[in-house]
């Protein structure tokens, strides 16, 4: 396959390359490639930032793409906490990493709420990781770039890429540069008989569109439901927050919002503006 756009023509100061994994269709995919030869050099490591509320089917994959000869290089798992547990502390007026939820004020107007967690939970941890292997943890960064971090944002959501803000590192798009979309990846998984990966993003994201709500409602009623009470945990009680706050966009409660219109919402392109490519992936 010919590469659309060629990786960064100057890697001679890299020293390591790392794969930031979701855990989803598209970064599997790039890990797998990698594994088979199709995409390289050979990512040293592959990492995966825990926010703790991911579905049941994510963890299962991922502990798949932990064992052994599945992939040729290890993967860690990092944390910087629980975003379910976050919320919790959240409704009860603590600090919190806040999500992308939806609010609503007494006049009616509806807005979202500024989204923290995505640099918090999965960019910092992983940030911190990558330093610590390249060895530069507490130390003063180099002007140049050490470590390529590569990100499985495919072509057909080419608008979330970003390059790094960082010297010392640069952002690669494998995906992207192989002009490869999200079903591409998939036929590439089933082309070399794998199966095809779970969604990858927490359990209540606001970002979910309606037909995703309605798959884990019928697919994963437990996760469904857990998300329904933390939905209604969280209508009030944050700091410096005046409206109702809501997961689902129609600032209705989950457990009442039309989920079964034919027609889906849109919601999901809100990933397309917002997450950083670090999250669905």
């Amino acid at each position: 396959m010919n590469a659309l756009f060629p990786p960064p023509v100057d890697t001679s100061t890299i020293k390591l390359r790392v794969l930031s994994l979701g855990a989803g269709v598209q970064s599997t995919t790039l890990a797998l490639m990698a594994a088979h030869g199709e995409i390289g050099p050979m990512p040293d490591c592959a990492i995966f930032a825990d926010t703790g509320w991911e579905p049941q089917a994510v963890y299962e994959h991922l502990a798949w793409l932990r064992s052994l000869n599945v992939l040729p290089f290890p993967v860690y798992i990092v944390s910087d906490g629980n975003i379910r547990e976050g919320l919790v502390r959240g409704a009860q007026g603590e600090r919190w990493a806040s999500i992308p939820a939806f609010t609503r004020s007494a006049s009616g107007t509806v807005g979202m709420i500024r989204r923290q967690c995505t640099r918090e939970l999965k960019i910092a941890p992983i940030r911190r990781k990558v330093r610590e292997l390249i060895g530069i943890a507490g130390k003063r960064s180099p002007n140049r770039p050490v470590v390529e971090q590569w990100i499985g944002i495919s072509f057909d959501e080419i608008v979330r890429m970003k390059m790094s803000m960082e010297p010392w590192q640069v952002n690669r798009f494998p995906l992207i540069e192989l002009g490869m979309t999200r079903r591409d990846c998939l036929r590439w998984l089933e082309r070399n008989g794998y199966p095809a990966p779970p969604k990858s993003s927490c359990i209540g994201c606001p970002y979910h569109s309606d037909s995703l709500w309605r798959q884990m409602r019928e697919e994963d009623p437990d996760a469904f439901a857990d998300a329904v009470a933390i939905d209604r945990l969280i209508r009030t009680g944050f700091r410096n927050l005046r409206g109702e706050v809501f997961l689902h966009r129609s600032c209705l409660p989950l457990d009442e919002a039309d989920l079964d219109t034919l027609a889906d919402k849109g919601q999901l392109d809100l990933f397309a503006d917002e997450c950083d490519g670090m999250c669905g992936v």
